[in-house]
């Protein structure tokens, strides 16, 4: 089982590398992305783009890569080819550049031609536990307000890595702004009906808890001194917020006021996609790398 980040970044570095097909790969950032991600072995790169760009960036940055390079200045043609070439087998998996995020998702839901199995596409924040182990929290970046139904399909993406990264069993904490079931707060509801969905089986591979406030979940003490006796409570591997806006918010204070490095893991299409936003850091992004190519090709 992946225990932290220093772990997943030598696995991947120890094994066979696996093809990222790069979209809109001109770009200085996504470039320097690149050329590091190849010293630290964690992947090789197709690049996608505007072919004398792409060269003209690498030799005024004195960047030297071993990637090959597709010319193909438009986006959404290159982002729709990186989507066949993940289809095909050439590449194990595809890569954000500087491309707009509704041109280079919408290649992967394409039906026909692109990534889509059906699922919600779903974002999960990974970070490491202070006593070790990770931790995930979703949705934070795609699912705006999920229904009920949208709620267990984010519950079962998040275990679906979990299982990837070597957890057997991950305990899911389904947390609201309070640990009690209020008729008046729909989230409590969806919480408590998930809860008994994963009881009976109908979501699987997991232990599911909720509702749960955020620190009787993550905190024993706090589950403690709320008199909260449960499998999950205190040591959750798994927080599924209620809305985009609350994990947007706390996965963003993480990464700028405690300082802690975040993966972004983009589950539920075919493969895992690296999708980090503009202002990820170098850090977050070879984490992300790490990620998507070390659960890529799993069951």
């Amino acid at each position: 089982m992946i225990q932290n980040f220093n772990q997943l970044l030598e696995e991947v570095a120890s094994r066979p590398s696996k093809k990222v097909a790069v979209v809109s790969a001109d770009d200085i950032d996504t470039l320097s992305v690149v050329a590091e991600a190849e010293s630290k072995k964690l992947a090789e790169f197709i690049l996608i783009g505007d072919e004398t760009k792409i060269k003209d960036i690498l030799a005024s940055e004195g960047l030297s890569v071993q990637a090959s390079i597709i010319h193909e200045p438009d986006h959404r043609r290159a982002a729709e080819k990186a989507a066949l070439m993940v289809r095909s087998g050439e590449a194990y998996t595809m890569m954000k550049g500087m491309l707009h995020s509704s041109t280079f998702l919408k290649a992967i839901l394409n039906k026909e031609q692109g990534l889509n199995t059906g699922r919600h596409i779903t974002q999960i924040s990974v970070l490491e536990k202070d006593e070790g182990g990770l931790l995930m929290i979703t949705d934070c970046a795609i699912s705006v307000a999920p229904d009920l139904k949208g709620k267990a399909e984010i519950i079962e993406n998040a275990v679906d890595l979990a299982h990837n990264l070597g957890m057997e069993c991950p305990k899911v904490a389904v947390v609201t702004a309070l640990e009690v079931v209020n008729p008046e707060m729909q989230d409590t509801l969806d919480a408590a009906v998930l809860s008994k969905m994963a009881q009976r089986g109908q979501i699987k591979g997991c232990v599911v808890d909720g509702p749960l406030a955020f620190d009787n979940a993550v905190s024993k003490e706090a589950a403690k001194a709320k008199g909260i006796e449960s499998e999950v409570a205190g040591q959750a591997d798994i927080i599924v917020v209620p809305n985009l806006t609350v994990g947007n918010v706390l996965t963003k204070s993480i990464s700028y006021i405690a300082k802690k490095p975040v993966i972004a893991a983009t589950v539920g299409a075919k493969v895992p996609v690296i999708f980090t936003s503009r202002t990820e850091s170098r850090e977050g992004k070879l984490l992300t790398i790490a990620l998507a190519v070390y659960t890529s090709g799993k069951d």
